[in-house]
């Protein structure tokens, strides 16, 4: 079916990307479909999924490495379809596996990757000087890459796709394979540049813990939008406290609670979920009413993960089919 949707505004003062009814196949694997979504000037975006959800296709599209086959994306007003060159002027992207010359030092990579960009002299030295100072990266300046730890690599490669100071930062998982000390550290020196140098921050991941960093989350599950906020907003949607019941018998129980306390009660990946704004009263009633049938019983404040299942009836997990 042809795209009626309206087209996207290039306006200078609007979203500084939009993606409207985008779809994509590999082959007979639809990996998006009719994905939608608005990025605001000077947040931290996160698209959020499991493997296999779409995250990566979107972000090689958002990025000029795939071209979307159905629908429309518009970069700084600039169409990736028609231009995709000027959309690569405009962003800079980390992507999940470093890119950087193990046997220059930092600098030598920073310098070489500058002179693509079109930099030279004076003005590629400043800038060069100017960003491992930035990132805390002076003092290792001549070390070669190989001898870096991978907090320190991944600081390398952000500074690298800084050097042409672009208005959008790409990242896609970029923390995988951080210790939690340097996924901190790399946290911190996001949060900077969108609140000191006005850049927005665009990225992927499967951690739930990293989305809590988002101004703005989109979760994607089987190629679909499936929720849009930010963290806070969506986990009020839920509706009050969640109770997580293992039990033997997962769709009798479900029935009884329905039946008895006129509430909802899903099964989901056999165990019995309830959503409840007075969930801990609750919980101390069914333990009283169906304690020979149940094994264990959380209650607690919704998350992330309570979203996710909210919204697709099943878990958040890696072992959907992964994205070509």
């Amino acid at each position: 079916m042809a795209d009626q949707s309206p087209p996207l505004s290039s306006s200078a003062t609007g979203p500084v990307v939009q993606v409207a009814n985008v779809s994509f196949r590999y082959g007979q694997h639809q990996a998006l479909k009719d994905v939608a979504l608005s990025v605001e000037r000077k947040q931290i975006f996160g698209l959020l999924g499991p493997n296999g959800g779409g995250k990566t296709t979107l972000f090689r599209i958002l990025c000029t490495l795939l071209v979307p086959q159905q629908g429309e994306v518009i970069v700084m007003g600039v169409d990736v379809k028609t231009d995709p060159h000027e959309v690569r002027r405009l962003i800079g992207v980390v992507f999940q596996s470093n890119s950087l010359d193990l046997e220059l030092t930092s600098q030598e990579n920073l310098l070489h990757q500058g002179r693509l960009y079109g930099l030279w002299g004076a003005e590629l030295k400043e800038r060069v000087e100017h960003l491992m100072v930035r990132f805390g990266l002076e003092q290792r300046s001549k070390d070669r890459v190989r001898t870096l730890s991978g907090g320190l690599r991944r600081r390398v490669e952000l500074t690298k796709c800084l050097l042409h100071r672009p208005q959008i930062l790409m990242l896609d998982e970029p923390t995988q394979g951080l210790d939690p000390g340097a996924r901190l550290d790399f946290w911190r020196y996001l949060r900077d540049l969108r609140d000191e140098e006005g850049i927005t921050i665009l990225f992927t991941t499967h951690l739930m813990e990293e989305t809590e960093q988002c101004d703005h989350l989109v979760i994607l599950s089987k190629g679909e939008v499936v929720a849009s906020g930010s963290p806070k907003a969506l986990k009020e949607k839920v509706g009050g406290d969640v109770i997580v019941i293992r039990t033997p018998d997962p769709e009798g129980l479900g029935d009884l609670i329905r039946n008895r306390f006129s509430c909802e009660a899903k099964v989901v990946d056999g165990t019995v979920r309830v959503e409840n704004h007075r969930g801990y009263e609750l919980a101390s009633k069914l333990m009283e009413s169906y304690s020979d049938q149940i094994e264990a019983l959380t209650v607690g404040r919704p998350t992330l993960e309570d979203v996710f299942v909210h919204e697709t009836g099943h878990h958040f997990e890696e072992g959907q089919e992964r994205e070509s």
